[in-house]
This record gives C-alpha cells, sequence and structure tokens, in this order.
C-alpha cells in the first residue's frame, strides 16, 4: 500500500498474510523513485497487540517512530476493522491510536525523552540549549530530534543546513533536524529534514518533538497547531504523552514483482 499523511509518503506492507521479507536492501530498492515505488519511510505490520509496526528509512536504516505512517496505517486498520481505538506496538513503545472524527485520526507518541543519554546524545549537555550554532533543543521521540528556533523558517537553507546538522557528533545516531518559527501562543510553522531521507513535506516524530521543545523553551501553550510544508497538525503535550492528530491518506495498492530493476 501507498500511503501519505500531509505529503509524508509512505509505503506500507502487510506481512500478516505473508509477502516478501523485508530487509535494508529490498527496502533500498522499493524506496527508489525512479525504479521502484518511493517512500519517506517503508513499514511492515505483524502480529502483536491490534498489529504491530517496524520502520525503514529511505536509506534502508531502520526507525523506531514515525508518527505520520503510525496514523495512516491506523487509520486504515480501523476502517477495514470498524473499531475506533488501536493499540500499536513499535520500537518506540505501545502507542495507543482513535478516532478524532471528521476522518482525523489521533496517536498518542508516547513521552518524550529529555536527558541527553535516553535522545541520544554523545555527551553531557543541557538538552534545552545545546553547544550547537543556533542554539537548537534535543528530543527524544523514539528517535532523536534537533529544533532549531528561528526569526523565518522558510528562508532557511534547509538542504545544506539539515545534512550538516544531522551528523553533527554530538548525536551518535544521526538526528531529525527542524526549523521553527513561532507563529503565535498556540501555532508554529515547521520544515523538516528527516534523517536517512532528507527534506520532507511532513514529519509526526517532528512536529511532536517542536511542541515539546516550544514548551520547554516557554515559546507555546502544550496544545499548539503546527504548519508543515504538507499541511497542518495538531499536538498536545498531555500528561499521557503527546498527542498528534491530522489527516490520513491512501493512495492505492500495488503488487511488488522484483528488486527495483525491470520487474520492479
Amino acid at each position: 500500500m501507498k500511503m501519505h499523511g500531509l505529503g509524508n509518503d509512505f509505503v506500507v506492507v502487510d506481512s500478516r498474510a505473508g509477502g516478501p521479507q523485508i530487509d535494508a536492501s529490498l527496502a533500498i530498492a522499493i524506496a527508489d523513485r525512479h525504479r521502484g515505488v518511493g517512500f519517506d519511510q517503508l513499514a511492515v505490520i505483524t502480529d502483536g497487540a491490534d498489529l504491530r509496526l517496524t520502520f525503514y528509512n529511505s536509506d534502508g536504516s531502520v526507525s523506531a517512530a514515525c508518527g505520520n505512517a503510525t496514523r495512516c496505517i491506523a487509520r486504515h486498520e480501523m476502517e477495514r476493522t470498524g473499531k475506533t481505538d488501536l493499540t500499536i506496538l513499535t520500537d518506540r513503545g505501545t502507542l495507543q491510536a482513535r478516532d478524532a472524527g471528521d476522518r482525523l485520526t489521533s496517536v498518542n507518541m508516547g513521552h518524550p525523552h529529555l536527558d541527553w543519554q535516553d535522545i541520544p546524545l554523545r555527551e553531557a549537555v543541557d538538552t534545552l540549549s545545546l553547544p550547537i550554532d543556533g542554539n537548537p533543543v534535543a528530543t527524544g521521540m523514539g528517535n532523536p530530534h534537533c529544533t532549531f528556533f528561528v526569526d523565518d523558517a522558510d528562508s532557511v537553507d534547509l538542504s545544506q543546513r539539515g545534512a550538516a546538522v544531522e551528523h553533527h557528533p554530538l548525536f551518535p545516531q544521526r538526528t531529525n533536524v527542524q526549523f521553527a518559527t513561532v507563529v503565535g501562543p498556540d501555532h508554529l510553522r515547521m520544515r523538516v529534514w528527516e534523517r536517512g531521507v532528507g527534506i520532507t513535506l511532513a514529519s509526526g516524530s517532528s512536529s511532536c518533538a517542536t511542541a515539546v521543545a516550544a514548551v520547554r523553551r516557554g515559546l507555546t501553550g502544550r496544545a499548539v497547531r503546527i504548519d508543515l510544508d504538507g499541511g497542518t497538525l495538531l499536538l498536545d503535550w498531555r500528561d499521557d504523552g503527546v498527542w498528534m492528530t491530522g489527516p490520513t491518506a491512501h493512495v492505492f495498492d500495488g503488487v511488488w514483482f522484483g528488486g527495483g530493476g525491470t520487474n520492479g
């Protein structure tokens, strides 16, 4: 299945009924937008609770979390089963999803990691003020995030700055990078560079991390609207975790025949 959340696009393989065994090399082949299908992340569904999800980035690396893909798959599963609440297992932990009405889907992405060793960072530093030019905030959402608050997110050279920060030595597992502008006390504008992917139109876990960083900096309240290049997500950092709500799209179903060559 091909799906997207605000243009953040995914290939979803439901392995509960069989199908190919996904590994890094097959993920890279499917990710090729010219000879494969193309995606920002690939998600594999297996059995566990209501379902279990495993995520791959387009470079074949594994990610513990992918918020937009989780929302897309939750919506598909709700429509398939008639359920309105789901329990989803991921390497990030056990996540709850629910129908938010008006064809919107909410997922609780869990509690953020705020300590340097949990994000993880290479050494003990203040995660609210990293020793990196631009004074960013570090947050863990099952994957590492580095958030810069800037006057104008749209003027940032995302390809140059995002790529450089992704590989900053302070992040031993690399990092996702966000540039956010405060529009109001409950409103942010954000652009995203995803670890192992590059520029994306949206990112669920990045949105969660940015919302948390804004609260910690005293820039917004806990409930905030985030406008991304692909559309808008609603974030709410509650006592039980960071809830993310937004639209989803199921684009098409397909059959994978080969390994990215003429049969791909």
